[in-house]
């Protein structure tokens, strides 16, 4: 784990539960040749896969809406609206896409593309997502979707046009970092057609 600039002297678990929370203490070679010994915490709850499927036939995205606990705790609108996504647990980033496209907003994807792999909050959280955008039509509607109740999911399927969801975000109705990242690829892919 060290590297030229990094000596790692120790690691301390503080928790072990849906993710993991480690305490390091490190040696840091700053650019200034000076050694800086310094002290952070790093949750590992391991990688994702985002995504954000549209029809461009109809010019519709399909999002999901759900409660968010760490936004209800400091106080702000917990019921978020965002891509589809989920961890990838022991399965690659697009069968993880292709499943959480299924369960939580009921449609089979048929053609995906992958467009990032992007680091979320890269000064405390390791968690990398793969972010895709894929075509979907009416006619690939499987089920109701909304996720599974024994997992606790209770999702809202939304279906919005893109400039919708692009006022969402000047309206700060959608303030999901990933699903803004999505949406104004999706925007600029389509004004450079």
């Amino acid at each position: 784990m060290n590297a030229p600039r990094v000596h790692v002297k120790s690691t301390e678990l503080l928790s072990d539960n849906w993710g993991t929370l480690t305490k390091y203490t490190y040696n840091f070679l700053r650019r200034d040749g000076l050694v800086e010994t310094q002290t952070r915490e790093v949750y590992d709850r391991g990688n994702g896969a985002v995504v954000l499927p549209y029809d461009p036939v109809r010019g519709t995205i399909l999002l999901t809406r759900q409660f968010r606990l760490p936004a209800f705790v400091v106080h702000q609108e917990p019921m978020l609206i965002e891509a589809c996504a989920g961890l990838l647990d022991d399965n690659d980033a697009e069968t993880t896409a292709r499943k959480e496209t299924e369960e939580e907003l009921g449609y089979r994807l048929r053609d995906i593309e992958r467009v990032f792999d992007l680091f979320m909050s890269p000064g405390s959280v390791t968690e990398r997502l793969a972010f895709f955008i894929a075509i979907y039509n009416p006619t690939d509607k499987v089920s109701a979707g909304g996720g599974h109740e024994h997992e606790g999911e209770d999702i809202e399927v939304l279906e919005v046009t893109l400039d919708e969801a692009m006022t969402m975000i000047a309206e700060q109705r959608i303030v999901d970092a990933k699903t803004i990242i999505l949406l104004q690829h999706l925007k600029l892919k389509q004004l450079s057609r």
